[in-house]
């Protein structure tokens, strides 16, 4: 009993060095469970007669526990951190006397003067030992981390973990939500004695905590809970990160960088995805196919593919992601009124349906924040982490291009002060390139019951620290909510590989309830604007005005062609009129002629009748005066006739 005492007075005392260090409510929690302890212990000292001084010793420290707890009420609510290095030597003094040669060097590993968010307490030959711990710096959540295990191993409560550490010290978190079940994060966890027990064995000193959550709903998802709409237009989200989405091969992510590349040289903006539907099939009409041509690289059978592919992407819900308003990455780096972390959860739905699509919106936040956020070089916390739950579908059937922009992100955004977790289930579901930017690492158990199993085994104990450690024995025998942990130390050295039992998160570990969630949309500051769906100006409005344009165009060029022909055939019209009332004419006037022709020679006839007449009674006339002359002249000739021959004769004739 005495022992226990001592070892449990070694405790109280490192909780009082974490109280000096402004840790009040780590220190306030830890205190309380020691008094639960030491009150225990204390009933177990009264019974025999002759424990009286040890009685004495537990009341002692029962007093000095709830003086302790009293003290710290008030404080402020932070998770643990590093206690400063003088304190830490004091506190390693002070109960180095119990600990092991190996349980001391990691205790002395894991001390800095840096803030840094407890993971769990180191386990030594089966057992916990309280008051040495791994944990992770804040300055290299920058430097990223890997947290896998195989499914029911305690990731999630991990990551739970991890994300209120983060909170608490300021850093905003963004966590994808596959289940639903981090949502818990917004409501205080709830005391258990099952509990109570698994944190006085971890010597954690638990307190119940709620942490500001915000809920966010990928566009088209069957989410599990509402939340505040996450939209992005394809402009801003890019041909390569769209490609994946629509799980194009290389010859289609270049030849859809082709369209958008024509699209912008023709203003047309592409913020939903019926702008890219008209814009292919604008390429691939009878109106486009000219411009088609000059793309060049983009066949119309490449071109019909994309669409086919943009029609399924659409029925999984992605046509509601796509559109306006974008979301704005600035609004998942915020505070609450206390200095506490903005938590964003991400509600994707189920992710194996559709895990192109959600990877690809995961990259594309990543990569706007990378284009957006200014260097802060090393920063001594992250604005903000991002959680890649399922990060092995991130990479399932990804083009070479597509992962080259994962690694270039990864590696770069360090310095924009933005920390990145992969959370998968082996080291080995992480291209290379990708697990040599993961400085830290929190693996929990591995299964190892088939040959490839024992494979990914090997090759997990190879991405760690070299140790004197059995790791592939250690791994397989992890059970839930244990884990082997290796960090960066603030010097950006690896820290001891470390066996650890994982501490508990102090909210909820499960679903928050639907009035929680109602609440947090109805607080939501960003709610307003992202909750409506608006559809701009934009590449489809315009195809459909220059369409419009064109087919009246067509309609008044063929209505001009109409009237052309129209005009034409009235001008032949007219000329066969004219020509047809010519030859009237002239077959009139030939007529007229012909009758004056007729009527002149009916004249000239009537004429000459008339002077025939006219000659005839002159001659007649003038017969008749010749007659009358010569009948004259006969009777003269006659008359003188007779005279000269009765002068001659002498006779008369009577």
């Amino acid at each position: 009993m005495s022992e226990n005492i001592e070892d449990l007075k070694a405790r109280l005392a490192e909780a009082e060095a974490a109280a000096k260090a402004a840790e009040a409510e780590a220190a306030r929690a830890k205190a309380e469970a020691l008094r639960l302890q030491l009150e225990a212990a204390g009933a177990a000292a009264d019974a025999p007669a002759t424990a009286g001084a040890e009685t004495a010793e537990a009341e002692v420290a029962r007093a000095a526990a709830d003086a302790l707890r009293s003290q710290v009420e008030a404080a402020e609510t932070t998770p643990e951190v590093s206690v400063p290095a003088s304190e830490a030597a004091q506190a390693s003094s002070e109960v180095s006397d119990g600990l092991s040669a190996f349980a001391s060097g990691i205790k002395a590993a894991y001390s800095w003067d840096v803030p840094a968010v407890t993971i769990g307490t180191l386990i030594e030959d089966g057992a916990r030992v309280p008051g040495v711990s791994a944990k992770m710096p804040l300055p290299m959540f920058n430097r990223h981390l890997l947290v896998a295990g195989a499914t029911g191993t305690g990731k999630t409560r991990t990551l739970q973990l991890l994300a209120e550490g983060l909170s608490a010290n300021g850093s905003s978190v963004l966590l994808c939500d596959v289940k639903g079940d981090l949502t818990g994060l917004a409501e205080a966890g709830a005391s258990s004695e099952k509990l109570l027990s698994r944190t006085a064995a971890n010597g954690q000193a638990w307190a119940p905590s709620s942490f500001p959550i915000e809920l966010l709903s990928l566009g088209g998802a069957d989410s599990q809970f509402p939340g505040v709409p996450v939209r992005a237009e394809v402009s801003d989200f890019g041909p390569i990160l769209l490609a994946r989405a629509l799980s194009l091969n290389t010859t289609q992510e270049q030849a859809l960088q082709l369209i958008f590349a024509w699209a912008d040289g023709q203003g047309l903006e592409l913020v939903d995805l019926p702008d890219l539907r008209a814009v292919i099939s604008f390429l691939t009409s009878d109106e486009g196919k000219e411009e088609l041509a000059t793309i060049g690289g983009v066949s119309k059978a490449t071109a019909g593919v994309i669409l086919r592919a943009l029609t399924a992407l659409e029925s999984q819900g992605g046509g509601q992601f796509f559109g306006a308003p974008g979301f704005d990455t600035a609004d998942l780096m915020r505070m609450d009124s206390t200095g506490r972390g903005i938590i964003s959860l991400l509600g994707v739905g189920d992710i194996s349906s559709r895990p192109a699509l959600v990877s690809a919106v995961i990259m594309y936040l990543l990569a706007n924040l990378f284009a957006t956020l200014p260097e802060v070089g090393d920063a001594p916390r992250p604005k903000l982490v991002f959680f890649f739950d399922e990060a092995h579908l991130l990479f399932a059937d990804a083009t070479k291009e597509f992962e080259r922009q994962v690694v270039q992100t990864v590696r770069l955004i360090r310095s924009k002060g933005v920390g990145v977790v992969f959370v998968t289930q082996t080291p080995k579901d992480i291209p290379s390139d990708v697990l040599a930017q993961l400085g830290s690492r929190v693996q929990h158990g591995l299964r190892a019951s088939t040959p490839d199993d024992f494979k990914k085994l090997k090759a997990t104990v190879q991405t760690f620290p070299k140790t004197s450690l059995e790791l592939d024995e250690i791994l397989t025998t992890l059970g839930t909510g244990e884990a082997v942990v290796t960090v960066l130390d603030p010097k950006g050295n690896p820290t001891p590989v470390t066996p650890v039992g994982i501490w508990a998160p102090a909210s909820v570990m499960g679903p928050a309830s639907a009035d929680t969630l109602a609440r947090i949309n109805q607080s939501s500051v960003i709610m307003g604007r992202y909750r409506d769906a608006v559809n701009p100006d934009s590449a489809e409005e315009k195809l459909e005005r220059r369409s419009a344009q064109a087919q009246a165009a067509r309609e008044e060029a063929i209505a001009q062609e109409e009237a052309a022909k129209e005009a034409e055939r009235q001008r032949k019209e007219a000329e066969k009129e004219a020509e047809r009332a010519a030859k009237e004419a002239e077959k009139a006037a030939a007529k007229e002629e012909a009758a004056r022709q007729k009527e002149m020679e009916r004249l000239r006839r009537q004429v000459e009748k008339q002077q025939e007449k006219e000659e005839a009674a002159r001659q007649r006339a003038a017969e008749r005066r010749t007659r009358q002359v010569e009948n004259v002249l006969g009777s003269m000739l006659r008359t003188a006739g007779r005279e000269i021959t009765r002068s001659i004769f002498g006779t008369r004739k009577r």
